[in-house]
């Protein structure tokens, strides 16, 4: 679908899937609010993409772990280019965290970006999304519906952003439409080896790993699908059906 013109801003986007997702949208003809935190090189590199493609890219700095953050972003946003129709929620933080391990910080650090992040950038977008109609995608996550011991916390914050998407999704309409997508093996962690990957693929119905360009796909799905809101499409080749 064509974006024609629209502002879009992609939170994460200076790095893995929020980049792809970032170059999707401007591929489209959207104009693209390029958020980041620490990785300024790669949003640079993003809207360098995005510019190349023939689209138009702005960079914006935030720290969405500052509870004031999301509201101030989503406000820069709506300023620099006059207006807002489309945010993806794809800033967000994994980490291994096994019970018995998990500290009060990390907790807090995990919920703090992963999921209040996400709610108060949508309430403030949904305040500037006009006439047009808006359009939310928050990136959940494959977690939100399996039990992974190692990532206790994260699950809970993507298993959040689902019920959160089906609320505000309930809470926004008809005005604004609201969904998510949940990632699986897509891009796997720095840290994990061949072998990690290896014993993904072999336990996956589609016997592949997935794309960023997988989830790119559904997102652009859901922002032109005028007729879906509070849905989250699992993207993780089938995994989730597996025994």
């Amino acid at each position: 679908m064509e974006l024609g013109g629209r502002v879009a801003l992609v939170t994460g986007a200076g790095r893995r899937v929020g980049r792809a997702i970032a170059v999707g949208v401007g591929a489209r003809g959207a104009r693209v609010a390029v958020h980041y935190h620490g990785s300024a090189d790669g949003a640079r590199e993003t809207a360098d993409e995005i510019q190349r493609a023939g689209g138009e890219a702005r960079l914006f700095q935030a720290d969405l772990s500052d509870a004031d953050a999301p509201a101030r972003l989503v406000g820069d946003v709506a300023a620099a280019f006059g207006a807002l129709d489309v945010l993806v929620n794809s800033a967000a933080v994994m980490r291994r965290t096994p019970v018995g391990a998990v500290s009060v910080g990390e907790w807090d650090a995990m919920f703090a970006l992963n999921l209040r992040a996400p709610f108060f950038a949508a309430q403030a977008a949904a305040q500037r999304m006009g006439g047009r109609g808006g359009a939310i995608v928050n990136i959940a996550d494959l977690a939100a519906f399996e039990t992974w011991p190692g990532y206790v916390p994260h699950g809970i914050t993507k298993a959040g952003v689902v019920q959160m998407t089906r609320a505000l999704a309930h809470a926004l309409a008809p005005a604004v439409r609201v969904n998510a997508v949940a990632p699986g093996a897509v891009l796997l962690p720095d840290d994990w080896d061949a072998a990690a990957a290896a014993r993904l693929t072999a336990t996956t119905p589609l016997r592949r790993l997935g794309t960023p360009s997988d989830v790119v796909e559904a997102v652009l799905y859901l922002l032109g699908a005028e007729y879906v809101t509070g849905e989250t499409i699992v993207v993780d080749g089938g995994r989730h059906v597996r025994r």
